[in-house]
């Protein structure tokens, strides 16, 4: 009797070594069919490490039904107030149901850590809800760790006026005495290219530095873009020339930053030594030299990466790069190509594009495009006061006052009304 239970405990212990192995390595359906075939061939009990292996297969095998099983048997086994099966059961709920049955069952826990707080908050983040994300880290009853404040910042970073909440987080989470990871530098970098802030990318910079991070090759390639959008092309020369491997996104950013500073010389120049180091272009990298053509108005070079980017690479065009061109086009006073660009655009034209046009025909006087353009932003966007202001200043700017006065009256009418104008200024106490 006391040999077959040696047999039987020593099987399970290398059978869960087996099902761990799966698991970590992707391969989920065989780990699901090996926790079946453990569940059915054992007398003795399962415990809570083999129902968390078996719950995080689920979620990346997308097996809700299986989970909610799984789910059963951990609440008879008591192992539900376990972090690490609760954690995996809201794996299993936010990925393959809802955040919200995901919340429901994290409000049912007995027990909750840090670990499975931070598996909520993350939930939140992933599906957008980063107000809840933020009530719910606020709300939190045991002490956060770094992944509570990575989860919080890489959240609002995402966010179109994130950037200044997560350097605010940042700030707290020091405060906390946690070292920021990679992770967090990652996010950060991205938040201070969104808003141009050169001390702080600095002082990522050093700490990366400072603590081995800095070789990492994606924290460095978005040093490269943070640098570039603070317009410091020493510091982004700087660290390309660090980069032992320059993969494309290394050189994508490396053009973007070239065309944020005005010098679309070296921006294509980047982009053909990124060609002649045989690293294939991707959309981004096409986008990035598009955007150097149009600050300097390069129409035709812009129209040969739009030609080259489709028939020589395979790329399908996105409405980002339509809206490149288009501006380009704008931008020099080809309206006529410009806007049948827009008209063989395969999807419907964004803002952006039409955006793009509406502002070049003021700087021209071009006003029959204006009024299709501006016709097509009020579809869009009906309650964008700059649409009209725009459509009026070039009214006035051809001397037909009645017709800016008859927009001003619609505007009043649709209740449109401009807000004033702010900017933010970022300190450091």
């Amino acid at each position: 009797m006391l040999c077959s239970y040696a047999s039987s405990y020593t099987k399970l212990i290398s059978l869960t070594k087996k099902l761990s192995s799966y698991a970590n390595q992707g391969r989920h359906e065989q780990a699901l069919n090996l926790f079946r075939q453990m569940q059915s061939s054992f007398a003795l009990p399962l415990d809570a490490h083999v129902f968390s292996l078996a719950l995080k297969s689920c979620a990346a095998a997308f097996r809700p039904v299986l989970g909610e099983s799984i789910h059963a048997h951990a609440v008879k086994s008591n192992f539900l107030s376990n972090p690490f099966v609760g954690s995996a059961l809201l794996d299993v709920y936010g990925k393959c149901v809802s955040v919200s049955h995901a919340r429901k069952l994290f409000d049912e826990m007995p027990q909750r850590n840090a670990v499975v707080w931070n598996a909520m908050i993350s939930h939140y983040t992933h599906c957008g809800k980063i107000s809840e994300a933020v009530e719910l880290f606020e709300a939190m009853d045991v002490m956060p760790n770094e992944s509570s404040f990575n989860a919080i910042i890489k959240g609002l970073v995402s966010t179109e006026d994130g950037s200044y909440k997560a350097i605010e987080f940042y700030r707290k989470m020091i405060e906390f005495r946690f070292k920021p990871t990679l992770i967090t530098l990652l996010a950060l970098v991205s938040a201070c290219s969104v808003i141009g802030a050169f001390r702080l990318v600095k002082e990522i910079h050093s700490y990366a530095f400072r603590n081995l991070i800095e070789p990492h090759p994606q924290l460095k390639s978005g040093l490269v873009e943070a640098y570039g959008r603070c317009g410091s092309i020493d510091y982004v020369k700087l660290v390309f020339e660090s980069l032992v491997d320059r993969d494309v996104v290394a050189w994508s950013s490396l053009v973007s930053a070239y065309a944020l500073h005005g010098d679309a010389e070296s921006a294509l120049r980047a982009f053909q030594d990124m060609e002649s180091a045989k690293v294939r272009p991707d959309g981004i990298a096409f986008l990035n030299v598009l955007k150097a053509c149009s600050h300097s108005g390069l129409a035709d070079e812009a129209l040969g990466y739009f030609k080259r980017m489709q028939d020589g690479y395979g790329l399908r065009a996105s409405k980002d790069h339509y809206s490149c061109l288009v501006d380009v086009l704008s931008r020099v006073g080809r309206f006529e190509e410009a806007y049948k660009v827009i008209q063989a655009m395969p999807e419907k034209p964004t803002a952006k594009t039409w955006g793009a046009l509406l502002g070049a025909c003021r700087n021209y006087g071009e006003v029959e495009l204006a009024e299709i353009a501006a016709k097509e932003l009020w579809k869009i966007e009906p309650e964008n006061p700059a649409n009209y202001v725009l459509l009026g200043k070039i009214y006035m700017s051809v001397g037909r006052q009645e017709e800016a006065e008859r927009l001003r009256m619609e505007m009043r009418d649709r209740g449109v009304k401009v807000s004033p104008g702010s900017s933010w200024c970022l300190f450091k106490n």
